[in-house]
């Protein structure tokens, strides 16, 4: 069983978020982690290979800072990696990074699953995943929470509101996973060292036939026309109690519709 797991490096969930003045997009110059829902990706990855065979390949787009990512999920086991990078795809949305993503995966050929995070901590559209099976005319299973592959077959677990439904697919086929559908490894420092020499296929925007065009801000569709900081929180509205404070509290509720 080949499995493709698509990763991306994100801003660390901690830090404060903040736009690129001149272009409108996340500013991406602090410190920046794998994005944590696609650490359970590679644990789904990895756990199915290691029942059934086969090898974990990570594929990430990314700028040459992304070689962090990459290298963490090839420390906790993967076999190999594909980064797509290219100055090009800087502030592709979510039409873009899925074109360029379906590109890699014709590029690799031959793979049983792709897996992914639901959705990054930097963006949340939860869509990457769709629009990859529609691109690449997979069947797609999404809000995963457990898997189990049965020669060809596929059935999983995919969570709703209210319980989850129970779904089966014929491979290859496109699988989005949850948080906390297992517990990530940890890399042991000896699959850290591994990761130094493990395989990185570096592919520019020419190498998977696109144009610039296509990709990037100047193919998006979709922009940041304006954004504002936040405005700092007022002092809100304080009580003193003077004997009426409960009709002061009541009044400042029943103003909100509160009650």
């Amino acid at each position: 069983m080949n499995i493709v797991v698509c990763v991306k490096q994100v801003p660390d969930t901690w830090a404060e978020k903040k736009l690129d003045p001149a272009s409108q997009t996340l500013d991406r110059s602090g410190d920046n982690i794998l994005n944590e829902m696609d650490e359970f990706g590679i644990e789904a990855a990895l756990q199915l290979t290691e029942a059934h065979g086969g090898t974990v390949t990570v594929m990430s787009m990314g700028p040459d800072s992304a070689t962090d990512a990459i290298r963490k999920a090839l420390s906790m086991g993967a076999d190999s990696a594909v980064h797509v990078l290219d100055d090009a795809l800087a502030g592709s949305d979510s039409v873009g990074t899925s074109l360029a993503l379906a590109k890699a995966l014709e590029r690799i050929g031959s793979y049983d699953l792709v897996i992914a995070g639901s959705e990054s901590s930097d963006s949340r559209t939860s869509v990457v995943p769709a629009m990859l099976a529609e691109r690449l005319g997979l069947p797609q299973l999404t809000f995963v929470n457990k898997i189990e592959v049965d020669g060809s077959a596929v059935k999983v677990q995919r969570m709703t509101d209210d319980g989850y439904q129970v779904v089966a697919a014929t491979l290859p086929a496109v699988v989005s996973v949850v948080e906390k559908m297992n517990e990530p490894r940890y890399p042991s420092f000896k699959g850290i060292m591994a990761a130094k020499k493990k395989p990185v296929d570096v592919v520019s925007v020419a190498d998977l036939g696109l144009d610039a065009g296509q990709v990037g801000l100047a193919g998006a569709w979709t922009a940041v026309a304006d954004a504002a900081n936040r405005p700092p929180r007022s002092g809100g509205t304080v009580v003193e109690d003077d004997g009426n404070g409960g009709i002061a509290l009541v009044e400042f509720l029943a103003a909100g519709k509160f009650v």
